[in-house]
């Protein structure tokens, strides 16, 4: 999934909306994307984590 998230982002880079602002604006931009996938990544699997938690009783 990093792999993808990385190629996206060269895409963007290199095509994209992302090729007529700043690096430091697409960076932060990726950054953000990125961080909030971590965030989701975590919060989804915690609610995983806990139903199969409870499907064991």
């Amino acid at each position: 999934m990093l792999f993808l998230v990385v190629a996206l982002f060269l895409f963007g880079v290199l095509l994209g909306t992302a090729g007529h602002v700043p690096v430091p604006v697409t960076v932060t931009a990726g950054v953000v994307v990125a961080a909030w996938l971590v965030v989701f990544f975590l919060k989804e699997r915690r609610k995983s984590t806990n139903s199969v938690k409870g499907a064991r009783r």
